[in-house]
């Protein structure tokens, strides 16, 4: 028996362990955590919450990478 979920990051389904804290999640991914702003179900979650926000199943994540410019 797995402990694997589906989510949506970015309109992709992606595939992870249930219980992956968002961090870790968005390293796998191939994202720099510092360097993103993430929508959470519909909402922009704050980087204070990131740590204790484990994705659940049917979750919908969009990852923004935050690009410097002039």
């Amino acid at each position: 028996m797995t402990n694997s979920i589906s989510l949506q990051v970015n309109g992709e389904t992606q595939n992870c362990l249930s219980q992956t804290p968002l961090p870790l999640l968005l390293q796998q991914l191939g994202f720099n955590p510092r360097l993103v702003a993430v929508e959470y179900n519909g909402e922009i979650l704050h980087r204070q919450f990131w740590e204790q926000t484990q994705v659940k199943s049917g979750d919908r994540l969009e990852v923004v990478t935050i690009v410097g410019g002039g």
